[in-house]
């Protein structure tokens, strides 16, 4: 955390563009001062710095194989390798790992954002803005908070939350304390608080230009994402339900390219908030139908049934024999989307119905999606006649629908965590790695450099 916030020497807002999209906005690396809602909010357009997740869960995730031991050993950081194989020396020796870095970063920005306002004369300004701005802030913060906690903290369980490692919660753009680490009830209450704070200030539409900003949709879609690996499918349910009444616009695959490399649009219809992985770690997790080094699991693949156009929209065959992953939600980028979508939270709203016995409501849903998804010659109306039968089914499609989004990775915890018993396997020039359910090693070790800077306590692994 200490790491993190030393690395902002200058803080860099991005203006405004009248271009395609807030992609095409150009930086602007001048120390300002901020001093109007305007101001504020150019400074939480910095989409660069907010708007990016971690990789780390995405390498670690069974999505993809590296396919021989001269492509692993070519790799050229430690990080790769370990993420791979699941190391308990996952780094190697490396430091100024972005996946600890670039979400404190993010919280830096809230902050400021949240401490700058108040000296602000809400009297004479625009309460709408105020709010919205304020709600934008509280977004970002456990935007990244979230990101750090399903990655550098156990899964969320309710029965041990109270005494399980959370994160040092920061909550003022002051860098002078050193903080420990919350516990993990804590870190969560914090999340929950700052997106329901959110939900109720942020405005209620959003920009098709402007996906970069958060929304009221994008806070309960956030909600959803959040109580969903927390377990609590009741509220899950209320806040995926909440996302949909205000937007729920689906894209018919049946009108986009199977051969294009870049299928969708920067702005997709379906996405509610933009967010990507950061800029590291793109030789295993990048997007591209020429990527040498891996290949997308068979097993993944082999889950698309004839008629699927997910299959030969979303991957490629390479000239080395393997299959790629198209680019997805980002247009023409090159790293993975992660952030929400509409297609995610009906998952959400489906997987909820089924486990609080509701089937008919459940397949509902998924047929909302899978008309979408499948050529019309092959869409037949899916029928559960039990909630366990419709949450198979919904946990099939999410598996096949969320793919490369940095979302596997913490459904395992979860899932394992209630008992799927998902054991993971990889194979590398002969030898078999395992990792097992709830296992320690789900939980990301603290960079070393951050336990030298602020001495906080290291995970078990």
């Amino acid at each position: 955390m200490k790491n993190a916030i030393r690395i902002l020497l200058c803080v860099a807002i991005i203006l405004p563009s009248c271009k395609k999209s807030f992609l095409d906005a150009k930086p602007n690396s001048s120390i300002v001062n901020p001093m109007s809602l305007n101001d504020y909010q150019l400074l939480l357009d910095n989409f660069r710095s907010l708007n990016t997740t971690g990789a780390l869960s995405q390498m670690s995730s069974d999505e993809y194989f590296i396919k021989d031991k001269a492509s692993f050993d070519a790799l050229d950081q430690q990080t790769y390798k370990g993420a791979y194989l699941w190391a308990k020396d996952l780094y190697g020796g490396e430091i100024n790992i972005l996946d600890w870095n670039q979400p404190y970063k993010g919280v830096f920005y809230a902050n400021s954002v949240l401490d700058g306002i108040k000296q602000i004369d809400q009297t004479n300004s625009n309460q709408a803005d105020y709010n919205n701005i304020k709600g934008e802030a509280l977004f970002f913060r456990c935007y990244a908070f979230y990101d750090l906690a399903k990655g550098f903290c156990p899964v969320y369980n309710q029965t041990s939350a109270s005494t399980d490692l959370g994160l040092p919660l920061r909550t003022s753009s002051g860098i002078d304390v050193t903080l420990q680490r919350s516990n993990l009830k804590q870190t969560f209450d914090l999340i929950i608080a700052d997106l329901q704070q959110a939900t109720v200030l942020l405005r209620e539409d959003f920009s098709v230009l402007n996906r970069n900003r958060p929304s009221k949709c994008a806070a309960f879609a956030m909600l959803a994402r959040v109580y969903l690996y927390m377990g609590n499918y009741v509220e899950a349910g209320k806040a995926a339900n909440s996302s949909l009444a205000i937007y729920n616009k689906l894209i018919d695959y049946n009108k986009i390219s199977k051969t294009s490399a870049t299928p969708f649009s920067y702005s997709s219809d379906e996405t509610i908030f933009y967010s990507s992985q950061e800029i590291a770690y793109t030789l295993t997790t990048g997007y591209g139908t020429a990527i040498s080094t891996i290949g997308v699991d068979p097993n993944l693949l082999a889950l698309y049934s004839n008629g699927d156009l997910r299959s030969s929209i979303f991957f490629a065959k390479n000239t080395f024999g393997n299959f790629n992953v198209k680019r997805g939600y980002v247009g023409g980028g090159f790293y993975a989307f992660t952030g929400l979508a509409v297609d995610e939270v009906l998952l959400v709203s489906a997987e909820c119905a089924a486990r609080l016995n509701d089937p008919q409501t459940a397949t509902n849903a998924l047929n909302k999606l899978l008309v979408n998804r499948l050529s019309a010659s092959s869409f037949t109306p899916l029928v559960a006649s039990t909630p366990a039968a419709a949450l198979s089914m919904v946990l099939l499609e999410r598996r096949k629908e969320l793919v490369w989004r940095a979302l596997r990775w913490s459904d395992i915890k979860r899932l394992n965590r209630d008992g799927a018993n998902i054991i993971l396997q990889r194979i590398l020039n002969g030898v078999t790695y395992t990792l097992s359910p709830n296992s320690p090693l789900y939980t990301f070790p603290i960079p070393s450099d951050e336990i030298t800077l602020s001495g906080i306590e290291q995970n078990n692994r």
